[in-house]
């Protein structure tokens, strides 16, 4: 019988990303580690935030919605 749930092979949205259980994070030494094996670092990250482009997430007139809203639920 076919489980409901996906395992790792079977990724229903990004399958071209292999997905990873706790246990094989655990077993790999915690997230560092396991990225560390993986060929990733927290330097990586960084440099590629770093260079990514600058983006406002709201536009101004978002922002004085957003902040209106906030104001009216206090």
């Amino acid at each position: 019988m076919k489980s409901d749930n996906p395992t790792n092979n079977e990724t229903y949205k990004f399958k071209s990303h292999k997905s990873y259980s706790v246990e094989e994070v655990l077993a790999a030494g915690g997230a560092t580690a396991f990225g560390r094996k993986r060929g990733q670092d927290n330097q990586t990250l960084i440099e590629a935030l770093r260079s990514a482009p600058e983006i406002d997430p709201f536009t101004d007139e978002e922002w004085d919605d957003l902040m209106s809203e906030l104001k009216k639920d206090k």
